[in-house]
């Protein structure tokens, strides 16, 4: 798989956990380990978190591994 800016983003500071979508892109999960305020983000097809500030890791983690399980998107800006 050829490694590009979607597949492997550059890392932010308080990334918890990178899964991968069907097409290599990443699905970063950001926020805190502890208590609420965290939110996942897909690189392949841009959709994100609906509630951020309300999900605590362990339903971010759930709602992220079932998008990437899901999702066959690989953005790839042309030009």
């Amino acid at each position: 798989m050829k490694l590009s800016p979607n597949t492997a983003p550059v890392e932010p500071g308080d990334l918890l956990i990178r899964l991968h979508n069907q097409f290599g892109a990443a699905v970063d999960v950001t926020g805190r380990q502890h208590g609420q305020a965290s939110r996942w983000d897909c690189h392949g097809c841009g959709e994100q978190s609906e509630f951020p500030l309300l999900d605590s890791l362990f339903m971010t983690r759930a709602k992220a591994n079932k998008h990437a399980a899901a999702c066959r998107a690989a953005y790839h800006r042309l030009g």
